[in-house]
């Protein structure tokens, strides 16, 4: 390929769990774009060290991205990062085809692809979105049979042998991991069951690692601030397990082949950022809070009642490869699911314990048909696997759906005041619906905001209504 060939840039300036999730986007390009050189903009501190175990790319970081990147024409620049640099970045480059949030030359943002876009208006209105961050990254450039076509490997599987399990005790908000004495009795819980903890963490979480070792009340090995990401991804192959909660450790683990129990607890949704790949486990809570934005609660509700003794349970059989007698493994308050792909390649839970037959989950049915509705809407599929989730639920769920019902036809008359009165809609307008109609509120709002609510963004509004009101008769 001729060094002024066509070529793609992706952004990606977040945090490694955030770099790491970009990697399928990577594996994705390379078979969609055949021949095509891919540049990442990173943070170097997380691209360096991660290079090894990452698809072909070069790396570029952000102060230097304008300069090597800008003296050429690119085929196509994907922005996945949220700071107002990367905006500007990718604005300023030359490109055929732009994706994400993209500043003009007067600094107003704009984001481009619909996938996207719907990505941003699942801040604060995510709790039914059911399509996880990996995909949402390349849903807009890359064709769904390609995902439908990759094969993962599965994970690592331990036997009766093997014993070693790694704990990471730290997040990036304390909310998001349990605390310090239960790391310490958890770690106790799984040496009694004849298995050998090793507490983890980075620089940061040297006094956490600390704190768990001594609640643990017997000699456990603590390497918390002792390993580099590459000494980490390293040791990972020789373990059996990693229990963690949602950090980008946990998505270097899943993406090595080390396999994971997830502890999903605090403002996370494991539909969108627990472990992606099939054949990991996620232990999230029952509540009706679960896979928030941002907690609402100050006790952090969700940490509150893991019991150790059980958790450790379920840790031992996956360390052993003991699947098959998870059935039974029952943790007061918590729900064991495995992760999966379907038949188009997208990724979704499956609880280990069946619920009651015959009756789904309502919240898990509300997300499928969203799922269903907007992969619809983008042109993933038609209307029909919307239709049918929609009759599901309703089969299920009669007095949500008709709830529904009504709230799309208030959705409805809503829209159509504020576009006779020339509204545009502010954060306040999806919040205003219940949260099981809040995705489309969310969305429409966006798609209006996204153009100061221009005559084309009007009538897009209304056609998607239009739309998903077929779906929903009642409506």
């Amino acid at each position: 390929m001729a060094a002024d060939g066509p070529s793609i840039v992706v952004i990606q300036t977040q945090r490694m769990g955030d770099l790491i999730l970009t990697y399928p986007l990577l594996l994705w390009l390379s078979r969609s774009h055949p021949g095509c050189p891919v540049t990442v903009v990173a943070e170097p501190d997380f691209a360096a060290p991660l290079a090894p175990i990452s698809p072909a790319a070069a790396y570029v970081p952000l102060a230097q991205a304008r300069q090597r990147l800008g003296r050429r024409e690119h085929a196509l620049v994907v922005n996945l990062s949220i700071r107002p640099e990367a905006a500007a970045l990718a604005g300023a480059l030359a490109a055929e085809k732009r994706l994400g949030p993209v500043a003009d030359a007067a600094g107003i943002v704009r984001v481009l692809g619909d996938w996207q876009l719907y990505r941003a208006s699942l801040v604060q209105q995510n709790r039914h979105n059911r399509y996880h961050w990996a995909e949402l990254n390349a849903l807009d450039i890359v064709p769904l049979p390609h995902l439908a076509a990759t094969r993962w490997s599965a994970p690592r599987i331990g036997g009766p042998g093997r014993r070693r399990v790694g704990i990471f005790v730290g997040a990036s908000q304390p909310e998001k991991r349990p605390d310090a004495a239960f790391a310490g009795r958890f770690a106790r819980e799984l040496a009694r069951r004849g298995l050998v903890p090793v507490l983890l963490g980075g620089p940061g979480e040297k006094a956490l690692g600390a704190e768990a070792a001594k609640h643990a009340g017997l000699a456990v090995t603590n390497l918390c601030g002792r390993l580099g990401l590459k000494e980490l991804a390293l040791i990972g192959q020789e373990m059996d397990l990693l229990v963690t909660p949602d950090t980008g450790p946990m998505h270097l683990a899943a993406w090595t082949g080390w396999r994971v129990l997830n502890i999903s607890i605090g403002p996370v949704s494991a539909h969108e950022t627990g472990p992606y790949q099939p054949g990991h486990f996620v232990l999230r809570p029952r509540m009706s809070c679960r896979g928030c934005w941002e907690c609402s609660r100050p006790d952090a509700a969700c940490r509150q009642g893991l019991d150790p003794a059980r958790a450790a349970y379920v840790a031992a059989r996956l360390a052993r490869g003991e699947d098959d007698r998870l059935g039974a493994a029952r943790v007061p308050g918590y729900e064991l699911a495995r992760t999966a792909m379907d038949a188009d390649g997208l990724r979704y839970l499956v609880p280990v314990a069946a619920g009651p037959a015959g009756r789904p989950d309502a919240r898990e049915a509300v997300g499928l048909l969203w799922r269903a509705v907007f992969g619809g809407l983008f042109g993933l599929w038609d209307d029909a696997p919307a239709r049918a989730a929609a009759l599901r639920l309703a089969g299920a769920h009669p007095a949500l759906a008709a709830s529904m019902g009504r709230a799309l036809a208030s959705l409805g008359a809503s829209l159509g005041r504020d576009l006779r009165q020339g509204v545009v809609p502010d954060a306040a307008f999806a919040a205003a619906f219940p949260p099981h109609t809040r995705p489309l509120a969310g969305f429409l709002e966006r798609v209006l905001q996204n153009a100061d609510g221009d005559r084309p963004s009007r009538l897009r509004c209304l056609s998607l209504l239009e739309r998903v009101a077929q779906i929903f008769p009642a409506a």
